[in-house]
């Protein structure tokens, strides 16, 4: 588990292009901030130099993710990607599987290389059909979590690719892999009510931080909605476990 979150209490993630817009985010509320490249793809990897700034920045306040870039399942490519990317210093390597090949290779290979020294987290792409029987595998090679998200934004928020039934499914599958659950992909302020109630761990923002755009800058007053939306939701579930 990821120091300093509570399972099933869903923590914000905030993905951030720079060491300004973590200080944004970190001032607007967010539990993680995620270092990612929304110009480069769905999974976007920042130069080395540019998350090593961000980890400097954050200075331990928050745990700091990282994603390596929109990679083949390659064993040898994401090991390598995923190997540089940890030198940086930060908390969790974030690696995307976007549904082409068999993907059980790579996550072994990662497993055995990174696995005893870095938090891994898988994310597999919800509108490339995704094979949550991978979920085992994440879990057997030693990944600390996994995350559903969407390769392709202009197709539609993650509510709308998956039915609630499957993404039920997916935070169940999850659980039962004793792996950390995400929930990202295009959400929106109103999708955190439904996807809070699913109870995943930690829910995941950029476009909807961004004035113009998931490829604009962040600004402060979007994150902070989205840090009281977040709270109304825990607020909520915590009222009904009570009444129940």
């Amino acid at each position: 588990m990821i120091d300093g979150l509570r399972r099933g209490k869903p923590a914000f993630l905030a993905s951030v292009t720079n060491a300004g817009e973590a200080e944004i985010a970190l001032a607007g509320g967010a539990d993680i901030v995620d270092c990612k490249d929304p110009a480069s793809g769905a999974l976007g990897a920042l130069s080395a130099d540019t998350v090593r700034e961000i980890v400097e920045r954050v200075a331990g306040r928050v745990p700091v993710s990282a994603t390596v870039g929109d990679l083949p399942a390659d064993p040898y490519t994401l090991v390598n990607a995923s190997a540089e990317m940890a030198k940086t210093g930060v908390d969790i390597v974030k690696i995307g599987f976007f549904g082409e090949g068999d993907a059980r290779p790579a996550i072994a290979a990662l497993g055995a290389a990174l696995a005893a020294s870095t938090r891994l987290v898988a994310v597999l792409m919800a509108d490339k059909s995704p094979d949550f029987r991978l979920l085992s595998a994440l879990s057997a090679a030693g990944f600390e979590g996994a995350m559903l998200d969407t390769a392709d934004k202009s197709a539609g928020r993650l509510t709308s690719v998956l039915a609630l039934s499957r993404l039920t499914e997916f935070v169940r599958l999850a659980r039962d892999n004793d792996l950390f659950v995400g929930l990202a992909g295009s959400l929106k302020e109103s999708d955190i009510g439904v996807l809070a109630g699913l109870g995943p761990d930690m829910l995941g923002f950029r476009g909807a931080l961004c004035a113009a755009g998931r490829v604009s800058g962040i600004e402060l007053n979007r994150v902070a909605a989205i840090r009281r939306g977040l709270d109304a939701a825990k607020l909520a579930k915590e009222r009904e476990t009570s009444v129940a």
